[in-house]
Parts: structure tokens; sequence; C-alpha cells
């Protein structure tokens, strides 16, 4: 299938492209090659495939859930302005 001037100018309206009148051939070109590659996919027997998220078959390597790190909250919120039972005060934005 191949694409025209009319049909790839409508295309970049839609995608707000602004083409120079001396792009529109090559332009014309390539969608009309990648619109042709896609029908020879289209093509393609897939009768008896099963469908899969991921190309191998592996599950995933997970790291143990365990607390690696402190807890240095009262040392961080020494240099914020305002802090009440260990949250952050802010001044109210919506009235």
């Amino acid at each position: 299938m191949s694409l025209d001037k009319d049909q790839v100018q409508h295309i970049a309206m839609l995608a707000r492209l602004r083409l120079a009148d001396d792009e529109f051939s090559e332009t014309v070109d390539k969608l009309s090659r990648i619109v042709d590659f896609v029908d020879q996919l289209s093509q393609a027997d897939t009768e008896n495939v099963v469908p899969m998220a991921h190309p191998l078959n592996e599950s995933q390597r997970l790291r143990p859930d365990r607390v690696t790190e402190p807890n240095d909250r009262d040392h961080v919120q020494q240099n914020a302005p305002l802090v009440e039972h260990g949250l952050y005060l802010v001044p109210k934005v919506i009235e």
C-alpha cells in the first residue's frame, strides 16, 4: 500500500508536524515503506503462537525485603524550619 501526498499531509496535521514542501517526497517514501512493512508483518501466520509477556521463560529475581539503612529522620529534619511529630509543617495553600 502506497501513501500519497494528501494522506501524508493529513498524518502530519494529526501529528502536529510542519513539513516543508521539499520534505514531502522523502516523507511519503519513508511512510509508505513503513506501511508496507506492517502489511508484510500482518501476513505472518500466528495461529498457533502463544501470547507471552516476555521472550524469556524466567522469573524475576527479587532481593530480600529487609531494612538496609538506619532511620535518620530526626537528624535530617533538624534543617527543617517547622517539624511536629516527625512531619514537615508547611503553610496552608488552600483556603
